[in-house]
């Protein structure tokens, strides 16, 4: 199967690979995280990420099923405003944390001390975000749909993204009010801030990664690439 329809001619098929290759890794790294920092902790993100610890905990849906739903929605309401190398990319990062996970809950937590620690769970847990999505986001794809859901209410609101990423991750932390007491909120506020700025400095670093992302993704706001 041809994959031409995904990239622009100028892209060679090396740096498609290293770029598949860094979004699943970047995704897994961003799973174990998840799995074995947030979820034990309950240092909660905002968001998608954010969502999935909510059902989680209310619902006792596993994030590798609600994950890859939630993004799975977030990325049809948003295929328009994006390039089909993003499409493709977040497809291939969503499945790999959701492998990832799925494969960390069939052992038992790494670290179930730092639950006693919510500064350090949140210092941690933030780069383990920061660098698993900031990756993913540098290569043209994300783990989370966070990005196409931002990117299509400020479509839609003609609001700044920025000011949209910040409400979307607010009304995840109200919501996790239900299940959080205040003082670890204020951890995952924390985390929130930390994280983003990770991810933003993962793009102005000089990392030899290709720019994958095509005329169509290359429209976002620059803000759009800080969670």
């Amino acid at each position: 199967m041809q994959l031409s329809f995904l990239y622009k001619k100028k892209y060679s098929w090396r740096d498609m690979g290293i770029s598949t290759v860094t979004a699943i890794l970047a995704s897994a790294f961003l799973a174990f995280g998840m799995y074995h920092v947030h979820s034990i902790s309950r240092i909660t993100e905002g968001g998608v990420l954010g969502a999935t610890l909510l059902l989680e905990h209310w619902f006792h849906i596993s994030p590798s099923i609600s994950n890859f739903v939630m993004n799975a929605i977030c990325y049809v309401m948003g295929w328009r405003l994006f390039g089909k190398w993003f499409i493709f990319c977040s497809a291939v990062a969503s499945t790999s944390f959701s492998v990832t996970y799925g494969i960390c809950e069939q052992f038992p937590p790494l670290w179930p001390q730092i639950a006693q620690h919510p500064l350090i769970a949140s210092l941690v847990g933030a780069c383990f975000v920061g660098i698993g999505a900031g990756l993913c986001v540098r290569v043209g794809g994300a783990a989370g749909g966070d990005d196409a859901l931002a990117m299509s209410l400020s479509h839609l609101t003609h609001w700044k993204i920025q000011t949209v990423y910040l409400l979307t991750d607010f009304v995840v932390l109200v919501l996790s009010l239900s299940y959080i007491p205040f003082q670890r909120i204020i951890y995952s506020i924390l985390t929130v801030l930390l994280s983003g700025q990770i991810i933003g400095l993962i793009q102005r670093l000089p990392l030899p990664l290709p720019a994958m992302l095509d005329s169509a993704a290359d429209k976002r706001p620059h803000n759009a690439d800080t969670n």
